[in-house]
């Protein structure tokens, strides 16, 4: 039986690759995120030669566990070991919202040290992030909110525009596609891009898919992440899974992006261990979050949940929020990361037909 499942599989992944393949003719090149394999703890050294060992075209330098990060000394090293593995690299900071009006400057500051690292780094964007989640924003109204971003943004529009770089703001589980796409309009398109992530927009109750053809004109960067979703009573259930065992349907992501952007590098980024999350979107208060979500968007939703069932495959849930891996399930974390990844650019490869350098 898994002789015939694992041919069954091939045939399918390869039939994809095949209709993906002849609608575009080329492939779009593949990195990882490295933030995926955070629980190995390497280095940034080490990291650009795990990504040069499986082939890549790219890196996605994200939220570096390096000693030397921030160190100005340190970035010019990195950067040249990029350019001798002949990888692409992009990076970025993490959250940038002044939940504060005394927090705004430096916010302003967080911004600019991180597009002196990218720029020193090679990075053609500076990742940033607006909030963890929805209801990590401080109280007030979305619009207010997003104002606060427009303003900050435009504060350091300067830098950005004199490094030759763009603002990458993550889609996140903060903001619905159609409020990123406000807030970047507003800001200023000319610096000012989208990090596509396919893995957040379920937590928000909507399709990656809208999420991609809404915010199409402005990604700059493209990371794909899968999840399993599922009704429940209370709503609906969200579990990340690898690449292609999740409910999403990446074939028709990729044959997409490959009309809608194709010129931009994508990333491979599944971020597994942690415990299913119930969204209660059939309870009241939960509206209260959204009350300008659009009714057409969270029905296409509702119809991926509907197609959804929970993971059925092992996987070691121990990645949690607010605390660190305990270490008696360390070295299970850092195998199931490891072994995630490399299943994830497997699938990446020989279903969605991405990547270049691993061909030759």
């Amino acid at each position: 039986m898994a002789t015939v499942t694992r041919r069954a599989f091939l045939a399918t992944a390869a039939l994809g690759a095949a209709k993906i393949r002849a609608a575009v003719g080329k492939p779009m090149p593949m990195g990882i995120n490295t933030y995926c394999v955070r629980a190995l703890r390497w280095n940034d050294a080490q990291l650009l030669d795990y990504a040069a060992g499986l082939k890549m075209d790219a890196v996605f330098l994200q939220d570096s566990l390096d000693p030397g990060a921030m160190n100005p000394a340190h970035w010019p090293k990195v950067k040249a070991r990029a350019a001798e593995l002949g990888l692409h690299l992009e990076t970025g900071g993490g959250g940038v919202f002044p939940k504060t009006p005394e927090a705004f400057s430096a916010s302003v500051e967080n911004i600019r040290k991180q597009i002196v690292r990218a720029k020193a780094l090679g990075s053609p964007i500076v990742r940033c992030v607006i909030a963890s989640d929805r209801a990590a924003l401080p109280p007030g109204p979305v619009e207010q909110h997003i104002e606060t971003m427009v303003r900050l943004l435009k504060t350091v529009r300067p830098q950005v525009v004199d490094a030759g770089l763009k603002i990458a703001i993550e889609v996140h589980k903060d903001l619905q596609a159609w409020e990123f796409r406000q807030l970047i309009e507003e800001a200023g398109k000319d610096y000012v891009g989208t990090y596509m992530d396919t893995g957040n927009p379920v937590f928000v109750l909507e399709h990656p898919l809208t999420t991609l053809e809404t915010l199409a004109p402005y990604i700059v960067t493209l990371h794909l992440r899968d999840s399993v979703v599922w009704e429940h009573p209370r709503g609906v259930a969200v579990q990340w899974v690898p690449l292609g065992e999740g409910t999403v349907d990446f074939h028709e992501i990729m044959s997409r992006a490959h009309e809608l952007c194709p010129d931009v590098y994508v990333y491979i980024k599944p971020i597994t261990g942690r415990p299913p999350q119930v969204i209660p979107y059939l309870e009241r208060d939960y509206w209260k979050l959204y009350p300008k979500a659009r009714a057409a968007d969270l029905a296409r939703f509702l119809a991926l949940a509907r197609k959804g069932l929970p993971y059925d495959k092992p996987m070691v849930v121990e990645d949690l929020a607010g605390r660190p891996t305990p270490e008696h399930f360390l070295s299970a974390i850092q195998f199931q990361q490891r072994e995630h990844m490399e299943r994830s650019v497997q699938y990446a490869k020989k279903a969605l037909d991405l990547g270049v350098r691993w061909r030759a």
